[in-house]
């Protein structure tokens, strides 16, 4: 404004001197032409300053006479403001990408318990769809009596446990709401299935070791005080020893129980299997003999071993479970049954053990199941041939650590067959 002022004063000097000069007409005639060039002047500045101000992220035109100190100050306290907003836009950015992150859910509510935001964990655990949910209430979403009753109580101290059915699958979620800002909620999810389901698997185990362990320590009980209650020559000799071999099938089957224990414990908690190459077909024949043994000739045997063909894993882990599979077929196969043992490489380089029986076979409702601990397709045949309920359990965790995989395929009443399929990558050969 300064400089504007300047101009025209110095102009109208000029002119005036021109006037005294030339005289006063010439004088007013140049006063004008200096005003009305300064007037054209200030005009095309305005019109640039007008361009400009429809893009103001681009730099202002230069030579815009006074406006110049105007305008420098503008544009950077704009950049400033640029530069602070896309700052703010990263960290933003930033904390939502983290909040999407999260394996816990999480839903922003107003004041009136309706949906802001929810990341991609909420809208799993709760079926929520941003698109068309928000500006929803969150009891239009989760309709249940329990997590009603739970917001409107605004006592939020402990998460609510609630178990909701999506898509025909029963889930249990942790809901808890915590205040936050003005007047605003936030509400955490977390998928507690497996943790439910884990501590239902432990409370079973509990509760199938004690029923397990009774039915033999009763039996020995029972004897026992039968034993110390009557006189030493009121039993006859005969019915004694049986006494006493009854006593000791029990305690064998009791000790059974706890060593299969301890190797699930050990195979649990120890690292993964170790590798060194293994001459299966050796394994295999040793358990035959005692799978042999066991049958005492009562079933028939079929063996096809490539006697070449190796694994690489632990051999006493890998004998455990080509033992299981065998003895399952004698206990489960009745007499005059035949039993195929093969231990064969296949098209693709990778090795399959398989037990074929002509036994019982096995409803389909039970295979999904049969490697869970102390399950039984037939509970009073497996506890009167003396099984733990625990080897096919230690058969599939001995195939998990050998990155192999267990097959099961049966008939109800046409028997079963039992397969490990070992990947490629841990066959190996006697010659090599």
């Amino acid at each position: 404004m300064k400089k504007t002022l300047s101009t025209v004063s110095l102009w109208a000097l000029l002119s005036l001197a021109l006037g005294l000069w030339l005289g006063a007409a010439i004088g007013w005639g140049a006063f004008a032409l200096g005003l009305l060039t300064l007037v054209l002047t200030s005009g095309r500045q305005l019109q640039k300053i007008q361009l400009w101000v429809r893009d103001v992220d681009a730099a202002p035109p230069a030579a815009v006479g006074p406006w110049d100190d105007i305008l420098a100050p503008i544009y950077r306290r704009l950049k400033q403001n640029r530069e602070q907003i896309q700052t703010l836009n990263r960290h933003l950015e930033g904390m939502m990408m983290a909040a999407e992150a999260l394996p816990d859910g999480a839903v922003t509510l107003d004041q009136s318990m309706t949906i802001q935001w929810c990341n991609k964990t909420a809208s799993q655990h709760l079926g929520l769809n941003l698109a068309t949910d928000r500006h929803q209430s969150i009891f239009n979403i989760v309709r249940t009596p329990e997590f009603a009753h739970y917001a409107h109580t605004r006592q939020w101290d402990q998460p609510l446990l609630l178990h909701i059915n999506q898509r025909g699958q029963e889930r249990a979620l942790l809901l808890q709401l915590t205040p936050y800002g003005f007047g605003q909620f936030l509400l955490v999810t977390r998928d507690v299935t497996q943790v439910e389901k884990l501590e239902t698997t432990r409370k079973d185990f509990v509760a199938n070791v004690s029923h397990e362990l009774r039915t033999p320590l009763t039996v020995l009980l029972g004897f026992l005080e039968t034993l110390r209650d009557m006189p030493a020559d009121s039993l006859p000799m005969e019915q004694r020893v049986r006494y006493e071999q009854m006593m000791l099938e029990q305690a064998q089957h009791m000790q059974a129980i706890v060593s299969d224990l301890l190797t699930l414990s050990t195979l649990e908690s120890s690292p993964t299997a170790e590798n060194t190459a293994v001459p299966l077909n050796c394994v295999i024949e040793q358990a035959l003999q005692r799978a042999k043994a066991l049958s005492d000739g009562q079933h028939v045997f079929v063996t096809y071993i490539d006697d070449n063909l190796w694994v690489e894993g632990a051999e006493t882990e890998l004998a455990s479970a080509i033992g299981n599979l065998l003895t399952n077929a004698i206990r489960y196969t009745p007499k005059d049954g035949t039993i195929t043992t093969s231990w064969v490489l296949n098209e693709d380089g990778s090795a399959t053990y398989s037990v074929q029986d002509t036994g019982i076979g096995i409803a389909p409702q039970d295979i999904p199941r049969l490697t869970e601990r102390f399950y039984r397709a037939d509970k009073g045949r497996s506890r009167a041939t003396g099984g733990t309920g625990l080897g096919l359990a230690i058969t599939r965790h001995v195939v998990a650590r050998h990155q192999a995989e267990l097959d099961i395929k049966s008939r109800y009443g046409a028997g079963s067959t039992f397969s490990i399929h070992f990947p490629k990558e841990r066959v190996r050969f006697a010659n090599t």
